[in-house]
Protein backbone atom coordinates (compact mmCIF):
# COMPACT_ATOMS: atom_id res chain seq x y z
CA UNK A 1 0.00 0.00 0.00
CA UNK A 2 1.24 3.61 -1.04
CA UNK A 3 2.62 6.65 1.22
CA UNK A 4 0.68 10.02 0.78
CA UNK A 5 2.03 12.63 1.75
CA UNK A 6 -0.67 15.10 2.83
CA UNK A 7 0.65 19.08 1.62
CA UNK A 8 -1.38 22.33 2.73
CA UNK A 9 -1.30 24.65 0.26
CA UNK A 10 1.46 27.75 0.17
CA UNK A 11 0.69 31.30 2.36
CA UNK A 12 -2.12 33.55 1.30
CA UNK A 13 -3.12 36.93 2.03
CA UNK A 14 -6.79 36.58 2.21
CA UNK A 15 -6.39 35.16 5.76
CA UNK A 16 -4.29 38.59 6.91
CA UNK A 17 -7.45 40.12 5.97
CA UNK A 18 -8.76 38.15 8.78
CA UNK A 19 -11.47 36.76 7.65
CA UNK A 20 -12.35 33.20 6.63
CA UNK A 21 -11.99 32.00 3.20
CA UNK A 22 -13.75 28.44 2.62
CA UNK A 23 -13.95 27.94 -0.96
CA UNK A 24 -13.97 31.45 -2.07
CA UNK A 25 -12.75 31.87 -5.30
CA UNK A 26 -9.73 33.57 -6.65
CA UNK A 27 -7.59 33.11 -3.45
CA UNK A 28 -3.90 32.64 -4.60
CA UNK A 29 -0.37 32.28 -2.75
CA UNK A 30 1.58 35.50 -1.81
CA UNK A 31 5.48 35.58 -2.03
CA UNK A 32 5.79 33.60 0.79
CA UNK A 33 3.67 31.36 -0.63
CA UNK A 34 5.11 30.76 -3.78
CA UNK A 35 8.34 30.33 -2.56
CA UNK A 36 6.81 27.88 0.04
CA UNK A 37 5.59 26.15 -3.26
CA UNK A 38 8.97 26.72 -4.94
CA UNK A 39 10.70 24.68 -2.09
CA UNK A 40 8.64 22.16 -1.78
CA UNK A 41 8.86 21.48 -5.39
CA UNK A 42 12.81 21.25 -5.38
CA UNK A 43 12.87 19.14 -2.13
CA UNK A 44 10.70 16.47 -3.65
CA UNK A 45 11.99 16.85 -7.23
CA UNK A 46 13.76 13.31 -6.35
CA UNK A 47 10.68 11.11 -5.12
CA UNK A 48 9.35 8.80 -6.82
CA UNK A 49 6.28 10.27 -6.20
CA UNK A 50 3.49 8.06 -8.82
CA UNK A 51 0.69 10.61 -9.21
CA UNK A 52 -0.14 14.13 -7.92
CA UNK A 53 -3.72 14.87 -6.65
CA UNK A 54 -4.95 18.55 -5.64
CA UNK A 55 -8.03 20.84 -4.76
CA UNK A 56 -9.13 22.52 -7.93
CA UNK A 57 -8.98 25.83 -5.46
CA UNK A 58 -6.15 28.33 -6.64
CA UNK A 59 -3.95 28.15 -3.80
CA UNK A 60 -3.51 24.12 -3.74
CA UNK A 61 -3.07 24.23 -7.60
CA UNK A 62 -0.57 27.05 -7.54
CA UNK A 63 1.48 24.54 -4.31
CA UNK A 64 0.84 21.40 -6.79
CA UNK A 65 2.81 23.11 -9.67
CA UNK A 66 6.33 23.28 -8.85
CA UNK A 67 5.82 19.57 -7.68
CA UNK A 68 4.42 18.30 -10.62
CA UNK A 69 7.11 20.51 -12.79
CA UNK A 70 9.68 19.07 -11.19
CA UNK A 71 8.41 15.33 -11.91
CA UNK A 72 6.62 16.46 -15.36
CA UNK A 73 3.48 14.93 -13.93
CA UNK A 74 -0.12 15.95 -14.66
CA UNK A 75 -1.59 17.24 -11.82
CA UNK A 76 -5.31 15.27 -11.18
CA UNK A 77 -8.28 17.97 -9.63
CA UNK A 78 -10.12 16.04 -7.33
CA UNK A 79 -13.12 18.21 -6.23
CA UNK A 80 -13.69 16.14 -3.07
CA UNK A 81 -10.23 17.42 -2.10
CA UNK A 82 -12.40 20.94 -1.49
CA UNK A 83 -11.64 22.99 1.33
CA UNK A 84 -14.77 23.23 3.78
CA UNK A 85 -18.06 24.08 2.74
CA UNK A 86 -18.61 26.69 5.54
CA UNK A 87 -21.72 28.34 4.44
CA UNK A 88 -22.82 31.85 6.00
CA UNK A 89 -19.80 31.68 7.49
CA UNK A 90 -17.65 32.33 3.71
CA UNK A 91 -15.98 35.79 3.82
CA UNK A 92 -16.60 36.40 7.52
CA UNK A 93 -14.38 37.91 10.29
CA UNK A 94 -12.72 35.44 12.76
CA UNK A 95 -13.14 38.21 15.79
CA UNK A 96 -16.60 37.77 15.51
CA UNK A 97 -17.24 34.83 15.28
CA UNK A 98 -14.94 34.13 17.90
CA UNK A 99 -17.32 36.08 20.03
CA UNK A 100 -20.01 33.76 19.12
CA UNK A 101 -21.58 30.97 21.24
CA UNK A 102 -20.87 28.02 19.10
CA UNK A 103 -17.15 29.04 18.71
CA UNK A 104 -16.66 26.93 21.92
CA UNK A 105 -18.32 23.71 19.92
CA UNK A 106 -16.44 24.24 16.71
CA UNK A 107 -13.28 23.74 18.82
CA UNK A 108 -13.87 21.43 21.64
CA UNK A 109 -16.76 19.43 20.17
CA UNK A 110 -16.54 19.87 16.38
CA UNK A 111 -18.39 16.68 15.76
CA UNK A 112 -21.88 18.01 16.80
CA UNK A 113 -20.90 21.23 14.78
CA UNK A 114 -22.36 22.02 11.22
CA UNK A 115 -21.74 25.42 9.29
CA UNK A 116 -24.67 27.37 8.83
CA UNK A 117 -25.94 26.20 5.33
CA UNK A 118 -22.77 24.35 4.72
CA UNK A 119 -21.14 20.80 5.79
CA UNK A 120 -20.55 19.63 9.33
CA UNK A 121 -17.32 18.03 10.53
CA UNK A 122 -17.97 14.35 10.18
CA UNK A 123 -19.01 15.09 6.82
CA UNK A 124 -15.93 16.71 5.69
CA UNK A 125 -14.01 13.51 7.12
CA UNK A 126 -15.99 10.93 5.22
CA UNK A 127 -15.61 13.61 1.99
CA UNK A 128 -11.85 13.35 2.52
CA UNK A 129 -11.38 10.18 3.47
CA UNK A 130 -13.24 8.58 1.05
CA UNK A 131 -11.41 10.20 -1.82
CA UNK A 132 -8.17 9.44 -0.15
CA UNK A 133 -9.10 5.44 0.26
CA UNK A 134 -9.91 5.81 -3.73
CA UNK A 135 -6.38 7.13 -4.30
CA UNK A 136 -4.99 4.05 -2.14
CA UNK A 137 -6.82 1.45 -4.05
CA UNK A 138 -5.93 3.01 -6.88
CA UNK A 139 -2.29 3.44 -5.88
CA UNK A 140 -1.56 0.16 -3.61
CA UNK A 141 1.66 -1.17 -4.55
CA UNK A 142 4.14 -0.73 -1.13
CA UNK A 143 6.61 1.51 -3.19
CA UNK A 144 4.14 4.13 -4.52
CA UNK A 145 4.24 7.22 -2.94
CA UNK A 146 1.22 9.59 -3.90
CA UNK A 147 0.96 14.12 -3.19
CA UNK A 148 -2.02 14.94 -2.34
CA UNK A 149 -2.15 18.73 -2.00
CA UNK A 150 -5.29 20.34 -0.54
CA UNK A 151 -6.30 22.03 3.25
CA UNK A 152 -5.59 22.29 6.51
CA UNK A 153 -8.60 20.80 8.84
CA UNK A 154 -9.17 18.61 5.78
CA UNK A 155 -5.46 17.11 6.22
CA UNK A 156 -5.96 17.13 10.16
CA UNK A 157 -9.28 15.40 9.71
CA UNK A 158 -7.82 12.71 7.33
CA UNK A 159 -4.58 11.92 9.99
CA UNK A 160 -7.77 11.43 12.85
CA UNK A 161 -9.28 9.28 10.39
CA UNK A 162 -6.41 7.19 9.71
CA UNK A 163 -4.99 6.87 12.98
CA UNK A 164 -8.63 6.06 14.68
CA UNK A 165 -8.40 9.58 16.41
CA UNK A 166 -11.78 10.66 17.81
CA UNK A 167 -12.78 13.25 15.83
CA UNK A 168 -13.26 15.71 18.56
CA UNK A 169 -9.40 15.89 18.91
CA UNK A 170 -8.24 16.75 15.35
CA UNK A 171 -7.94 20.56 16.21
CA UNK A 172 -4.69 19.29 18.61
CA UNK A 173 -2.86 18.35 15.48
CA UNK A 174 -0.86 21.06 13.83
CA UNK A 175 -1.02 22.00 9.39
CA UNK A 176 1.25 24.75 8.80
CA UNK A 177 0.87 26.63 5.00
CA UNK A 178 3.66 24.20 2.83
CA UNK A 179 3.96 21.74 5.31
CA UNK A 180 3.92 18.04 4.89
CA UNK A 181 2.59 15.52 6.64
CA UNK A 182 3.49 11.24 5.83
CA UNK A 183 1.15 8.51 6.26
CA UNK A 184 1.89 4.87 5.13
CA UNK A 185 -1.35 2.90 4.68
CA UNK A 186 -0.99 -0.56 4.69
CA UNK A 187 -3.49 -3.36 4.53
CA UNK A 188 -3.28 -3.38 8.66
CA UNK A 189 -3.92 0.45 9.31
CA UNK A 190 -1.68 3.06 8.63
CA UNK A 191 1.32 4.52 10.15
CA UNK A 192 1.81 8.35 11.03
CA UNK A 193 5.78 8.99 8.83
CA UNK A 194 5.81 12.02 9.80
CA UNK A 195 3.24 15.83 10.92
CA UNK A 196 3.81 19.16 10.03
CA UNK A 197 7.10 18.77 8.62
CA UNK A 198 8.29 21.39 6.05
CA UNK A 199 11.64 20.84 3.75
CA UNK A 200 13.89 19.58 3.44
CA UNK A 201 12.88 16.24 3.68
CA UNK A 202 16.03 14.08 4.39
CA UNK A 203 13.44 10.95 5.06
CA UNK A 204 12.02 10.50 1.47
CA UNK A 205 14.72 10.17 -1.00
CA UNK A 206 16.95 7.94 0.66
CA UNK A 207 13.35 5.01 1.18
CA UNK A 208 14.60 1.93 -0.23
CA UNK A 209 11.85 0.14 -2.17
CA UNK A 210 11.80 -2.76 0.38
CA UNK A 211 12.09 -0.95 3.51
CA UNK A 212 8.63 0.09 5.25
CA UNK A 213 8.65 3.48 5.25
CA UNK A 214 9.48 5.42 8.77
CA UNK A 215 11.47 2.71 9.62
CA UNK A 216 15.26 2.91 9.86
CA UNK A 217 17.50 1.18 7.72
CA UNK A 218 21.06 -0.51 8.99
CA UNK A 219 23.63 -0.34 6.82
Amino acid sequence: MPTLLLIRHGENDYVKTGKMAGRTPGVHLNERGQKQAEALGEALKEVPIKAIYSSPLERAMETAAPIASARKLQIIQEPDLMDADIGKWQGKSWKVLRLTKVWKIVQHSPSRFRFPEGESFPEIQTRISNVLENIIMKHNKPQDIVAVIFHADPIKLAVSHFLGLPLDHFQRLGCDTGSLTAIHASEGGANLIKLNHRPPFDFLPHLPSRAVPGKETKN
